[in-house]
C-alpha cells in the first residue's frame, strides 16, 4: 500500500497534559497506514493499552513504543552509512511549504516522521533531511500529521484491510454501519 516503511515519533508527550493529542496521533499514524508509532517524554501505558484496544477490535494496524532517548535515536539514523537509512522528516510550522517540498523526498526510503511537543530541540531542525511546514500559521499537529500523510501515500491509505479485524466501520450516508466479524 505505502511505497516506504514509515516510522513517528512523538517527541515530548506529557502524561497529565498530552494524552488525548498523542492518542490522535497514534490513531491517525495507523488510519494513515504507519506501522509504528514511537512516544518519547513521559511513559504511558494506557495510551499504549488504548491503541492496543483499537488494534483488537479493529484489526492489527499498529505497534507502539517508548523511547526514553529519542534525539540519541536520531543522531545515529542521521549519521548512519547504512544505504537505507531512514530520511528523517520534522513537522514544523517553520519549514519548507509540504506541497512543493514533498515530490523531492525519495519514496523508496523508510522515513521517521517526527512530531514535535511542546518545546522542540535545535538540533532536531539539523539533524532532519526535511523540515516540512504543514502551513504556516498555529495549528494542530494532528492535523499536520494527517495531512502529510494523505499527501505522502497518495491517498491509498483509505484502501488498507487490517488483518484480525472483529469490528469493521462501513461507509454509510445515514449512520453508523458497523459490521461484527
Amino acid at each position: 500500500m505505502v511505497e516506504s516503511e514509515i516510522e513517528v515519533l512523538r517527541l515530548g508527550h506529557r502524561v497529565g497534559r498530552d494524552p488525548r493529542i498523542t492518542t490522535h496521533l497514534a490513531l491517525v499514524s495507523r488510519a494513515m497506514g504507519v506501522k509504528k508509532f514511537t512516544l518519547a517524554g513521559d511513559k504511558d501505558e494506557k495510551l499504549f493499552d488504548n491503541i492496543d484496544s483499537v488494534n483488537e477490535r479493529f484489526g492489527q494496524g499498529i505497534v507502539c513504543r517508548h523511547e526514553s532517548s529519542p534525539m540519541k535515536m536520531l543522531r545515529e539514523i542521521a549519521t548512519s552509512n547504512e544505504k537505507h537509512k531512514p530520511l528523517i522528516i520534522h513537522l514544523t510550522m517553520y519549514g519548507e511549504p509540504f506541497k512543493e517540498t514533498i515530490e523531492d523526498i525519495p519514496k523508496e526510503q523508510p522515513i521517521v516522521v517526527v512530531v514535535g511537543g511542546a518545546k522542540v530541540p535545535a538540533e532536531l531542525f539539523t539533524l532532519s533531511d526535511y523540515n516540512i511546514a504543514v502551513g504556516n500559521q498555529p495549528h494542530s499537529e494532528v492535523a499536520a500529521l494527517a495531512l502529510f500523510l494523505d499527501c505522502w501515500t497518495g491517498g491509498k491509505a483509505f484502501e488498507q484491510e487490517y488483518e484480525g479485524a472483529q469490528l469493521i466501520i462501513n461507509p454509510s450516508k445515514t449512520g453508523k454501519d458497523v459490521r461484527e466479524v
